[in-house]
């Protein structure tokens, strides 16, 4: 199989710059077909990465003029719950705040492949441990999850911890702000392709950067993500709606893109 080299050119929050990165598919790493299977899943014994300090928030980063803009800090005109009727959570101070037992909300478009921009912050009061703490999620495709986490100081298992591809690859770096900053991710998603007979042709694919560092290096979708379990592939549409989870924490959003690949 030929080796695929995708340029990817990021506007890095708070850096002032451009990150260029070369995305080759090596067996073995990042790049690799599948989950390791070396590890149980969600496995505490499973090595957590190391810390790297991703400097100071900057900024929103503006969105590129060819973007789809999810969230402006007005309102959640483009969002619902799940079952379409208007999403629930706060607005206030330029961004949304999850509201606890009000439900996950999702984007009222769907999209497929696709580059997201999206910030977040955990509340300032560290409070509780490992999962219960400050935990949300992103959703491509309403399917496959990026994990939102305060894991500054806060021990979990490595494939749910911040910016995980949840139950299947820990990041590269744990690159977490404290509590109550402002956080960056930038996702370079495609999405998987079915023939006729529902058979996968080409599995989803994920490259994410977590304030501004690489943590996933386009790593290969085994399915769909999921709490201690690994799903097989199931057909499903062409685009389907960008979701946020209600895990329960008052986990807040803002400066919501998008751009169609």
């Amino acid at each position: 199989m030929k080796k695929m080299l995708t340029y990817v050119l990021f506007s890095i929050a708070g850096l002032g710059l451009m990150a260029l990165a070369a995305i080759p598919g090596k067996p073995g790493g990042q790049g690799q077909s599948q989950p390791s299977t070396q590890w149980d899943i969600h496995d505490l014994n499973r090595p957590l990465p190391p810390v790297v300090d991703p400097g100071p928030a900057g900024p929103p980063v503006p969105p590129p003029s060819d973007a789809v803009v999810l969230f402006d800090g007005k309102d959640l005109s483009q969002w619902t719950d799940g079952k379409g009727e208007p999403a629930k959570w706060k607005v206030e101070s330029g961004y949304m705040e999850v509201v606890a037992k009000t439900g996950s909300i999702q984007t009222r478009k769907g999209f497929g492949d696709c580059q997201l921009h999206i910030e977040w912050a955990v509340p300032l009061a560290a409070e509780g441990e490992s999962q219960e703490r400050g935990n949300s999620g992103v959703f491509l495709m309403n399917t496959y999850e990026v994990q939102v986490l305060d894991s500054y100081e806060n021990t979990t298992y490595a494939d749910g911890m911040t910016a995980a591809v949840y139950g299947q690859y820990p990041p590269l770096v744990n690159a977490c702000r404290k509590p109550g900053e402002w956080q960056t991710y930038d996702i370079i998603f495609y999405r998987p392709l079915f023939d006729t007979d529902g058979k996968v042709t080409r599995p989803a694919r994920m490259t994410v950067f977590h304030n501004g560092i690489l943590v996933h290096d386009n790593v290969t979708l085994s399915g769909p993500t999921a709490h201690k379990a690994r799903p097989p592939y199931k057909v499903h549409e062409d685009k389907l709606p960008l979701s946020l989870q209600d895990h329960g924490n008052p986990v807040r959003y803002r400066n919501i893109w998008i751009r169609e690949l």
